[in-house]
């Protein structure tokens, strides 16, 4: 194994997207082209399966080094209202788009730091959503919460408003890694949040941890898995720390490039980790996902249902998705578009009556197809190419893409498909990338991608 992490730890997408970012096809792009591939999809799946809702809430008061998102540091929390009026202001253009009510499947705040809002503010939010939509009988709403900040009477009131899941930012217990990362917070903090979660009524509570994080070595994960074990979470990340400071600048630069596990140092930590939460009843799921039998993500899995977007992992699949706030993109499986950047373009578009996209991609028949394949193999380890919808036009190169790793013993082939072996998990980023045609077509300058393993 320590070979083959040496071999295939290069820099590879995360596929939460087919074709991923940096290969959207932005010349060809348009805002007309995006806005009818998204009516198209609204119109075929609203009735059937509802629509997904992604908003990005960017504020933090406090900048952790290890966050590759994108946010807006500040402690002025008098930036709330307008940004919540923009959000809205938004969700209007769209709604104008469309001829009939929209059923919310799944809805998510994410950030930044969605509990930076206060109570009043996150109510004034949803209801503006809710009162111009119908939440869908199956519907699931949830949010990122900082431990240091989620009160109880933000959680009380989003699940006042429907919300049943919630996840924490933990990352790593240890102090000197927390000093690192610029993340200080205490275990008491997550505790406190974790029981008055349940108190409330929250189905399903996850914990985020990362890996390969500065300082970090097995003890240190060991430690703050059995602290994790104490609160029990229905669903656990075990996020790959992904050092990007080429693309996110001084953020990441907050330590020393030796002070981060690297290789197969980083990779135990990985497997140590797998482990203990096999011990303590957690499944796999996907990659980097961990659930107890009795979470939906796990119930998805098995029913082959399990589904994954520019959200992560979900339990609930729908066709279109709209991300609304600054950077968030929606998709509307045809077609991909992302918001401007930063808050002062954001909210100055808006306020003139414009969808605030920047850039996009519109997927050929041939990426569609593609996309097919990385979902599949991402969300079930498995992908075939018999029927006429999966069929892909030139084949014998993704099967020479693939060789090596076959030769390898990670992925076996099978009659008009092939499958990844448990031992091969770890690699499934590597195996997605032999069907990535854009990522073979298109020369590569720089550093794009985080490591992927």
């Amino acid at each position: 194994m320590t070979s083959l992490i040496q071999k295939y730890n290069v820099p590879g997408p995360r596929y939460t997207s087919y074709p991923t970012v940096p290969f959207w096809d932005n010349a060809t792009f348009s805002k007309e082209e995006w806005i009818k591939t998204f009516q198209t999809s609204f119109t075929e799946s609203n009735q059937s399966e509802g629509i997904s809702i992604y908003i990005h809430l960017p504020f933090c008061e406090s900048l952790c080094t290890f966050c590759a998102c994108h946010k807006h540091i500040t402690k002025r929390h008098e930036v709330e209202e307008k940004y919540i009026e923009t959000v809205l202001k938004e969700w209007q253009l769209y709604l104008d788009l469309l001829d009939e009510t929209p059923i919310i499947k799944e809805l998510h705040l994410g950030g930044g730091t969605p509990t930076f809002f206060s109570k009043e503010n996150l109510k004034f939010l949803m209801d503006g959503i809710f009162k111009t939509s119908k939440k869908h009988k199956e519907a699931e709403f949830s949010f990122e919460g900082h431990p240091n900040n989620t009160t109880k009477e933000q959680l009380q009131t989003l699940f006042d408003c429907g919300f049943t899941r919630v996840s924490f930012g933990v990352q790593d217990y240890n102090e000197k890694v927390q000093k690192a990362i610029h993340r200080i917070q205490p275990f008491e903090a997550v505790e406190q949040v974790t029981k008055w979660s349940r108190e409330i009524g929250y189905t399903s509570v996850s914990h985020d941890l990362i890996f390969g994080l500065p300082h970090q070595t097995k003890e240190n994960v060991i430690y703050t898995i059995n602290k994790t074990k104490e609160l029990q979470p229905d669903r656990i990340s075990f996020y790959s720390y992904a050092h990007v400071p080429w693309v996110k600048g001084v953020g990441q630069r907050g330590f020393n490039e030796n002070d981060l596990p690297k290789d197969d140092a980083k990779r135990e930590l990985y497997e140590i980790g797998k482990a203990l939460f096999a011990e303590l009843g957690y499944e796999e799921i996907g990659m980097d996902h961990f659930a107890l039998k009795t979470d939906s993500l796990y119930q998805a899995t098995i029913n082959k249902t399990l589904h994954r977007n520019f959200m992560g992992y979900t339990s609930n699949k729908t066709q279109l998705m709209i991300g609304l706030g600054m950077s968030a993109i929606s998709d509307s499986w045809y077609g991909f578009a992302q918001n401007v950047k930063t808050v002062a373009a954001y909210q100055k578009i808006v306020t003139v009556g414009e969808i605030p996209v920047f850039r996009g991609h519109i997927l050929s028949k041939e990426d569609v197809i593609i996309r097919k394949h990385i979902l599949n193999l991402m969300c079930q380890f498995t992908t075939f190419w018999g029927e006429d919808d999966m069929k892909i036009e030139n084949i014998d190169f993704h099967l020479e893409q693939l060789q090596n790793l076959v030769n390898d013993g990670l992925v076996v082939l099978q009659d008009n498909g092939l499958q990844i072996p448990e031992i091969a998990r770890p690699f499934v980023r590597n195996i997605c990338m032999a069907f990535d045609k854009k990522l073979h077509q298109k020369k590569i300058e720089k550093q794009l991608f985080s490591m992927t393993i």
